[in-house]
């Protein structure tokens, strides 16, 4: 078994485009964003949910008048836009950030891929691979030349001056896992506890990245988690299973669970006080995670707060 790297841990956080406050998105992420900078977080990961508006459209605001912290997609979907598209928008992305975003990359539900878009859930590992076969090349400002069973990706841009961004993939199987490990930055997680951490995602992540013969440290194991400090465990814990129940059904997300013996999302969540939250995190820094991605999901205001200030102070 590759051994997991136990060190310094960087605490980041989950935010979501539906996280309005009654505002529009745009006005409302472009604050959400500023807050948690001037609370002094160094990196928020935000989602893309099939029925929201646009998170890359909206980054491009957010970019532009939010600056210093650094922005990842956590993650979008790679199944209903070409890859020089995406190429384009991350890269222009990049530029106006100047180079404080981050592309976390996935391949979404079978339920959402064919119930929603039409479009086939089939060879998901070809798909993803055929797929970074012309990303990477466009990100890394060459032409790409991909022939594909599923994509194919030929040509060039002209985005000068844009850094070329970090690619991470939300990987869970070990045939993905292996794949972001020997070509992208790491693994962005959801609803997976230490153990499988510890003995399924590192190892088999950092063995793909070993197999591909680079070096110790090329890749990272970011692990998000529902997380809030509160008093009130019970209360919380309730809303915990009503809101992330949906989790609990959609496969991949349910094998995660099973391996690691949670009846339910309700059990992945990390709730209690201070002194208990701070153990449950400091259980994913001894399981080799690198980035723990905190999702603040207490209704109560004072709770978002207390889960918010253990999360800096967590920060290494």
């Amino acid at each position: 078994m590759w051994p997991a790297t136990v060190g310094v841990m960087q605490t980041s956080i989950v935010a979501s485009l539906s996280d309005t406050g009654g505002r529009s998105p745009v006005d409302a992420t472009t604050h959400n964003l500023a807050q948690l900078r001037d609370e002094g977080f160094r990196r928020v990961w935000l989602t893309q949910l099939p029925w929201e508006p646009d998170l890359l459209t909206v980054l491009a605001v957010v970019l532009r008048e939010v600056d210093r912290i650094e922005v990842a997609t956590g993650v979008i979907p790679i199944q209903n836009q070409h890859p020089m598209l995406l190429a384009q928008r991350a890269l222009t992305l990049s530029l106006i950030g100047n180079g404080r975003f981050i592309l976390g990359l996935g391949m979404t539900h079978q339920t959402v891929t064919e119930g929603m878009w039409g479009i086939p859930w089939d060879k998901p590992v070809r798909r993803l691979r055929e797929y970074l076969n012309g990303l990477q090349p466009l990100l890394a400002g060459q032409a790409a030349d991909a022939l594909g069973e599923t994509v194919t990706t030929r040509g060039a841009l002209q985005i000068p001056g844009a850094p070329t961004p970090d690619v991470y993939i939300a990987a869970l199987g070990p045939q993905l896992l292996r794949l972001a490990g020997r070509r992208t930055a790491g693994t962005f997680t959801w609803m997976t506890g230490p153990k499988t951490l510890a003995d399924h995602v590192g190892p088999t992540l950092r063995q793909g990245a070993a197999d591909a013969g680079r070096p110790d440290g090329s890749v990272r194991v970011v692990a998000a988690l529902p997380v809030s400090v509160t008093d009130d465990v019970a209360g919380v814990r309730a809303q915990a299973a009503r809101q992330f129940a949906m989790y609990g059904h959609l496969p991949s997300y349910r094998a995660m669970l099973d391996r690691e013996g949670f009846a339910g999302p309700a059990d992945a969540a990390i709730i209690g006080d201070e002194r208990v939250v701070a153990d449950r995190i400091e259980e994913l820094r001894a399981a080799g995670v690198d980035e723990f991605v905190g999702g603040v999901f207490d209704s109560s205001t004072e709770g978002r707060a207390r889960t918010r200030a253990l999360l800096r102070q967590m920060d290494s």
